[in-house]
């Protein structure tokens, strides 16, 4: 399960973790299996007003927001907590005393990144080797998926280098990836969201349009691809998937045993061509 503090956002952040902690309270059972993931980053202060100390990653930021996702996630420990996003001003020396310091007192095991660029995980990583003793980041949450392949250049190398599994958010981009086109025809569902932003670009639709062509000629449905070609990528451990019914979950369980041909595996890779590896990808 993957969350983080300010999921809910506005006057309800925080409230994804506590419907959590209310399905462990009603049976203590479900926390032993469960991986459980959580973020820190967000402005969690009452009125909004964020002071130094309110959100980021500053040390006491860290142990004030750990203390609060346990209560709220009524548990006594996180599997995996990340860095919802990158802080500039705040240097990994600072933060990693913060997370030693948790790590010690057994409230996480484990340290993730998310929307870290390459240099951020090797900057991460290097400082924590030179501390001795440090764990260092074990996995990377990023954007990634076919629409979206930037990830590859960078971030999923440093990742590969350094250990870190690679967590994609976003698998579907949105709904796009998900046959938004064909439900649009015969269930006249409209996309709305990013989905739709996007298909207003007619040279998006038309490469969405070729994606749902290629795989309705292979018999495989959209959502289904999208996922089954994530968990062949090296370096992912596995996607993020939100369904909102069953049926979507059945769809991303689908995926898990879903084998795609090298045929159609090259279809993918010439509608949605990746930008290559770094640095020949920009330098020849």
């Amino acid at each position: 399960m993957d969350t983080a503090n300010v999921y809910g956002w506005g006057e309800n952040k925080g409230r994804t973790e506590e419907i959590i902690g209310n399905w462990f309270a009603k049976s203590p059972v479900h926390r032993d299996k469960v991986v459980l993931a959580t973020k820190v980053y967000g402005n969690m202060a009452a009125d909004g007003d964020a002071w130094p100390n309110h959100d980021k990653l500053s040390a006491l930021n860290i142990r004030r927001a750990v203390d609060a996702s346990l209560k709220r996630l009524q548990t006594d420990y996180i599997d995996v907590y990340q860095f919802h996003h990158v802080d500039r001003r705040t240097p990994f020396e600072e933060i990693w005393q913060a997370i030693d310091v948790l790590v010690q007192q057994g409230k996480i095991l484990y340290v993730g990144s998310s929307n870290f660029p390459g240099y951020k995980i090797a900057q991460a990583n290097e400082i924590a080797a030179r501390r001795g003793g440090t764990i260092g980041l074990v996995s990377e949450q990023c954007l990634y998926n076919l629409a979206e392949r930037r990830a590859e250049m960078e971030v999923i190398p440093a990742a590969q280098e350094y250990g870190l599994g690679v967590i994609p958010w976003s698998p579907l981009h949105g709904g796009l990836l998900g046959g938004v086109i064909k439900k649009e025809v015969e269930g006249g569902r409209r996309a709305s969201g990013r989905a739709a932003d996007a298909l207003a670009n007619t040279t998006i639709r038309a490469q969405i349009q070729a994606y749902e062509d290629l795989l309705d000629k292979h018999g495989v449905e959209p959502g289904d691809a999208a996922l089954a070609w994530l968990l062949t990528r090296p370096g992912v451990t596995g996607p993020i998937v939100g369904p909102r019914t069953g049926e979507q979950l059945e769809s991303a369980l689908r995926a898990v045993e879903l084998e795609l041909s090298e045929e159609l595996l090259a279809g993918l890779d010439e509608i949605f061509p990746g930008p290559g590896p770094s640095p020949e990808a920009f330098a020849w």
